[in-house]
């Protein structure tokens, strides 16, 4: 991996928006400071508490993707395509159901239609980047930046969030849909009505003093008083959520726990406390203090419980290779794919193990372990930093040029996309696919005049179409 500083020197908006949902070039604590989050583990845990309710708005929780955002301020949102949830929320929930409740009410904001708006702002998009592999980006976080190995890059474009406020009006509604779609659903409305009964006392509140959740998404008691008549009266009130649900909750809470406050997580879940979510933050934490064995010796203990837990055997071998341990690190990464072949982020962490070692079938094996991620995720801009890596390694000039012009490209660099797939292109035979792909990088990346003559002398493009650019 690289240091963070490196990975964290660009940024780019996708429209010229003031927002507060950016990525920083310093790395700070998590409550000065948001950023976007990768974690397998943690994605899959919201994934189920969220498709429910999608799937009960009539959106294919296929085509959602969730973001996790570190923040230690209360926020959520949902927007055509992505679903946001900030770790200061799911800190702040009691019980899956609690999130759900967050989840439906922000669901019910975009059944409704309601626009997102700064002012009279409708619409707006910027280019999320720098999302993690595993939890890398925890460690940033918590202001531990040599610990933070992993601050990477995974693009894709969602609404800016810091922009979006509603109406009382608006919240009232959006309660009303996120009720009926928590009963659509199958599941209580309860935990809606007392996430906001919770927080009742910020109504009185002066703005600068509230959560920017409660700004954005203003309070009443009337609202709460008649959520709560609503959800009481529906058929599903009394559901509960099930032993494994309240697990998954607690492992959630646990791990951001040890990752983003490691000193408080150690007196938080005490030696004493001898339940899985409490042991797996003591070990995270120890990690982020420095203490790798004392780590792995509780990680180690936890796999003899659940050897077949792939975020064990990721957390183990994160814990191996950040510490200058990679020939270790690689049976706990092949491990955690074998258990769980599907998570890309899991091929990317392996490919980055087996690109760090001296030995060139290892390191072929990596761009493939990495070429396997990026068939999932092909806006993972990690992984082709990882790739550039490896093909540079193997001397392959071109192809290391490309897959540096794709993730200079899924970070938002335009300049240095460009500049990079014109090397490319002198490098890569001509007419390949790759030396064809390097060509259309070069033309969504603003190419000067002087590009769009050379690709048209080169045939890549007509003279007419290098005119019209």
């Amino acid at each position: 991996m690289v240091s963070p500083a490196k990975s964290i020197s660009r940024l780019v908006l996708a429209a010229a928006l003031s927002v507060s949902l950016v990525a920083r070039p310093t790395l700070v604590a998590a409550q000065e400071r948001e950023t976007l989050i990768r974690d397998t583990e943690i994605e899959e845990i919201l994934h189920k508490d969220a498709d429910p309710i999608l799937r009960a708005a009539g959106i294919n929780p296929a085509n959602v993707q969730i973001a996790l955002i570190g923040s230690k301020e209360l926020n959520a949102f949902a927007a055509p395509g992505v679903m946001g949830i900030n770790t200061g929320l799911i800190l702040q929930t009691k019980d899956p159901n609690e999130l759900q409740g967050v989840m439906a009410h922000e669901v019910g904001h975009l059944a409704a239609g309601h626009s997102f708006r700064s002012g009279e702002m409708s619409r707006a998009g910027m280019r999320p980047f720098l999302l993690t592999m595993g939890l890398g980006v925890l460690a940033a976080l918590a202001g531990s930046g040599d610990a933070a190995v992993g601050l990477m890059g995974s693009a894709g474009y969602f609404g800016t969030l810091g922009a979006i406020g509603y109406s009382r009006e608006q919240e009232a509604r959006a309660d009303q849909a996120g009720a009926t779609l928590l009963e659509k659903a199958g599941l209580s409305g309860k935990g809606l009505a007392d996430f906001f009964d919770n927080f009742r006392y910020q109504e009185v509140f002066d703005e600068a003093r509230r959560y920017k959740y409660f700004r954005d998404h203003p309070l009443s008691s009337d609202r709460i008083d008649a959520l709560e008549t609503r959800v009481k009266a529906q058929s599903h009130y009394s559901e509960t959520d099930s032993p494994l649900a309240m697990a998954e909750h607690a492992i959630m809470k646990a791990k951001l726990d040890g990752f983003i406050s490691p000193q408080e997580a150690i007196v938080k879940y005490s030696e004493t406390d001898k339940s899985y979510p409490a042991r797996y933050a003591r070990a995270i934490a120890y990690y982020q203090m420095k203490e790798p064995d004392k780590a792995l010796r509780m990680i180690d203990a936890l796999l003899q419980e659940q050897p077949n837990n792939p975020y064990l055997w990721e957390l183990k071998g994160q814990v191996l290779f950040e510490f200058g341990r990679a020939p270790e690190a690689e049976g706990p990464q092949r491990r955690s794919v074998q258990l769980k072949p599907e998570a890309p982020l899991l091929h990317v962490n392996l490919g980055q193990t087996l690109i760090a070692l001296d030995d060139k079938a290892k390191v072929e094996e990596g761009v493939a372990e990495l070429k396997k991620a990026l068939t999932e995720e092909n806006d993972n801009a990690e992984a082709w930093r990882l790739l550039a890596q490896a093909y540079d390694k193997q001397g392959k000039d071109g192809l290391a040029r490309l897959a540096t012009a794709e993730y200079e490209y899924n970070i938002g660099d335009m300049t240095q996309a460009r500049v990079f797939a014109m090397r490319a292109r002198e490098k890569l035979p001509k007419d390949t696919p790759d030396w064809r792909r390097a060509t259309d990088i070069v033309l969504v990346s603003k190419p000067s005049k002087d590009d769009l003559q050379q690709l048209a002398r080169e045939g890549a493009i007509s003279r007419s179409q290098a005119q019209v650019r």
